[in-house]
């Protein structure tokens, strides 16, 4: 730990007599080897489909989550870990069943939607498949006419 205080002494002098601000790893994101007291909340960042996809039946919806790592680590004990994870519950048009994306890819793939109307709900969940207060996020977008065979 000292020698963190004595970069940031440094870093913080370096950035005073240069005016150049100094960047750590820190700022990027905690370490798993330190639990995080107090975490902020989690959050769900979704984007609208990337337009150039669907012409070609492509749906691309990039997300982003923050306070949460996303991951294949599941189960009770899981939901002990710091800093937390989670994964994602995707559901296509109101179906009766979902599936959990732990890749962390940052983007939702689907293939193959028929022309028309559709919606994508996204929702940040636990390592126990809980969501997180307040993050579910509604995408909806129309597939046009891009000549596929269902």
């Amino acid at each position: 730990m000292r020698t963190l205080r004595t970069f940031e002494v440094v870093a913080t002098a370096t950035a005073l007599t240069t005016g150049v601000s100094a960047q750590t790893a820190w700022q990027h994101g905690a370490t798993p080897y330190i639990e995080i007291k107090n975490e902020a909340a989690p959050k769900l960042v979704v984007d609208p489909p990337i337009p150039e996809g669907l012409p070609k039946g492509l749906v691309w919806i990039q997300y982003h989550a923050e306070n949460v790592r996303i991951g294949p680590v599941l189960g009770e004990g899981a939901l002990h870990t710091s800093p937390r994870v989670g994964h994602l519950h995707i559901t296509v048009d109101d179906l009766p069943w979902l599936w959990a994306d732990t890749s962390g890819s940052n983007t939702i793939d689907i293939f193959g939607l028929p022309p028309g109307p559709h919606k994508v709900t996204i929702d940040l969940v636990d390592a126990n498949h809980n969501l997180f207060p307040g993050q579910r996020k509604v995408v909806s977008f129309t597939m046009p006419n891009w000549g596929g065979h269902h």
